[in-house]
C-alpha cells in the first residue's frame, strides 16, 4: 500500500479530511486533497471562523483570507481581505499558477475573482450578522473581549507520489479593523511546504504568530532531524518564552501549529487546548484533542 495523509485545523475540518482521505487512497494529488478539504469547511454556514458564516469585521463585513502553496515548486497563492467571493482557498490556489502577482488583496484580489469566473456570494448569514449587532451594542462592557472566533482551517496534505501541499483559510478576527490581515496569508508564519521534507501551518492569534516565522522554522526543524511533533512543539514553546521574556506582562499567548513530514509522520505544537483531524493510509479519520 502506497502511503498519504492529510491533517487539518480545528475538529470543525473532520469532515473535509474524510473527503481527501477518500480523494488520497484513490490516487488522487495533494493539491486538490487541500483544496477539498478547506471548501467543505468554507461552505458550511455553521463554522463562524471560516468562509460563509465567518465572523465580520467592524462595520459588519466578511474579509477573508486564504492561501494555497504546493510542495514540488513552491508555487503559492494568496488572498486578503476579499469580500463576496465564495471559497477564497480556490481563488489562492489559482493564483499558485500565476507568473506574477500571486499575492491580491481587497478589491484587487475580487476583481482577480471576477476575471476568473469565480462564484460571488454574500458571505454573510443571518447568524454572523446578528453577533456583530450583540457585540456592537456591547462594546462598552470592558470585560467584552472584541476578538475572538479566529480559528484558521489549515490543511496539509501527503499523496501517494510523494507531493505535498499546504492551505488556509480564515474570516480572520472577529471585530476586526477592515482591512486587517493575520498570519494565514503569510508564507512562512502562517504556512509552508516543501516536498522534500514537509510542511506546516498555524492557527491562532495572526498578531503573535506573524512576529515569527513559525510554519517554515518548523519545516526547517524536521529536515535537521526534528521529529514533527518535536518540531512543532519545540518552536511554539520556543517562540511563546521570547515573547514573554521580552514583555513581562504579556500572557495572551495563542498559537497552534500542525506539521507533517514527507513520510506522512505528523506533529501538533500548541499553547491551549486544541483539536485537529488526521487521517493516513493506515488510520480512518479521526479528531484528537491536545493541550
Amino acid at each position: 500500500m502506497k502511503n498519504w495523509a492529510v491533517i487539518g485545523t480545528w475538529s470543525m475540518v473532520l469532515d473535509g479530511i474524510c473527503q481527501a482521505a477518500e480523494l488520497l487512497k484513490k490516487g488522487g494529488c495533494a493539491a486538490d486533497a487541500v483544496e477539498n478539504a478547506i471548501v467543505a469547511v468554507e461552505d458550511c454556514h455553521t463554522y463562524n471562523s471560516v468562509g460563509y458564516g465567518g465572523l465580520p469585521n467592524k462595520l459588519g463585513i466578511v474579509e477573508l483570507d486564504a492561501a494555497f502553496m504546493d510542495g514540488d515548486n513552491f508555487s503559492l497563492g494568496a488572498v486578503g481581505a476579499i469580500k463576496d467571493y465564495a471559497n477564497p482557498i480556490r481563488i489562492a490556489r489559482a493564483l499558485s499558477y500565476e507568473k506574477n502577482s500571486n499575492f491580491l488583496v481587497g478589491p484587487g484580489a475580487e476583481d482577480y475573482a471576477h476575471r476568473k469566473g469565480f462564484l460571488r456570494k454574500n458571505m454573510l448569514t443571518p447568524e454572523s450578522r446578528e453577533k456583530w449587532q450583540q457585540r456592537s451594542q456591547g462594546e462598552i462592557d470592558p470585560q467584552l473581549k472584541s476578538y475572538d472566533g479566529h480559528d484558521t482551517v489549515c490543511v496539509i496534505a501527503l499523496d501517494q507520489n510523494g507531493s505535498m501541499a499546504v492551505g488556509t483559510s480564515t474570516s480572520g478576527l472577529f471585530m476586526k479593523n477592515p482591512g486587517r490581515l493575520g498570519d494565514a496569508p503569510l508564507v512562512g508564519p502562517g504556512f509552508y511546504a516543501d516536498s522534500a521534507i514537509g510542511a506546516a501551518a498555524a492557527t491562532g492569534l495572526g498578531e503573535d504568530i506573524m512576529k515569527g516565522c513559525l510554519s517554515y522554522e518548523t519545516v526547517c526543524r524536521m529536515a535537521r532531524g526534528f521529529s514533527p511533533m518535536e518540531a512543532a512543539q519545540s518552536c511554539i514553546d520556543e517562540f511563546a518564552a521570547r515573547l514573554i521574556n521580552r514583555n513581562e506582562n504579556y500572557r495572551s499567548l495563542e498559537m497552534s501549529l500542525i506539521c507533517m513530514d514527507k513520510h506522512g509522520n505528523y506533529g501538533v505544537g500548541t499553547t491551549l487546548e486544541f483539536s485537529y483531524a488526521v487521517a493516513m493510509a493506515n488510520l480512518p479519520p479521526v479528531s484528537y484533542t491536545t493541550k
